[in-house]
């Protein structure tokens, strides 16, 4: 796999066989990850063996993002208020609410604000661009209760079906809830998890509201199994 020139807290870089983990990484499931949101740097490293040979492997490192003074000021003093669109990563679950780190805001106002598909459309249309992204230096802590998962059949909404762990998530803001954490919600059909791997560990894609399939072999061929989540509609 190629090595990516950016990566967010949580993403896969190279495998623990071919690469050592440095500063802003660790490793996860035979697999180097990254501890921050920044550029990702590869150095060489040597190291003895058992039988005094040297063998090199590249030394993974994740830095925080510093382009300029103006934007890191710019990024630090950002803070998630109510109405906004959010990336969040899940970080834990249980019967009653799912726990999650928020690590980006959608800055792009064209960001479908409701589920009127010819306003969407509209807005899409006249901006000619995708919605902008602004990655937090800090990740802010949140929730998800069940009751703000989905807008239809509260009572029928089980957070196991919905979201688990390391999910990334769309959501939007709802409150700024307590000390602890912020409460989001996924209600609309454009909110919900936009990037899942399975139980597996393989990467999953949407095939419905409520289900993700997982990417099996060359060509993307949806052969794998099929598990639930409050998915995304794509925009």
């Amino acid at each position: 796999m190629s090595m990516p020139a950016f990566a967010l807290p949580g993403d896969t870089l190279a495998a623990s066989s071919t690469h050592v983990p440095g500063a802003g990484s660790h490793i996860y499931a035979s697999k180097i990850q990254s501890s921050l949101a920044g550029p990702v740097t590869a150095s060489s490293s040597s190291s003895a063996s058992s039988r005094s040979t040297k063998a090199t492997k590249s030394t993974i490192s994740v830095a925080q993002s510093t382009s300029s003074s103006t934007a890191s000021a710019a990024a630090s003093a950002a803070l998630p208020t109510v109405g906004d669109v959010v990336l969040a990563r899940i970080t834990r679950t249980n019967p009653r609410q799912a726990s999650a780190s928020i690590l980006a805001l959608y800055t792009d106002s064209t960001f479908p604000a409701s589920n009127d598909t010819k306003k969407t459309v509209a807005a899409a249309a006249a901006a000619s661009s995708q919605p902008q992204q602004k990655i937090l230096h800090e990740p802010f802590p949140a929730l998800i209760r069940t009751q703000d998962v989905r807008a239809t059949e509260i009572d029928k909404v089980r957070m196991s079906e919905s979201f688990r762990v390391g999910d990334i998530v769309r959501a939007v803001v709802i409150s700024l809830g307590d000390e602890r954490a912020y409460f989001l919600g996924t209600g609309r059909n454009e909110l919900g998890v936009v990037i899942a791997r399975s139980e597996a560990g393989r990467d999953m894609v949407p095939v419905s509201w409520r289900e993700m399939r997982e990417v099996v072999g060359q060509g993307a061929e949806l052969l794998g199994a099929v598990e639930l989540r409050k998915v995304a509609k794509p925009i």
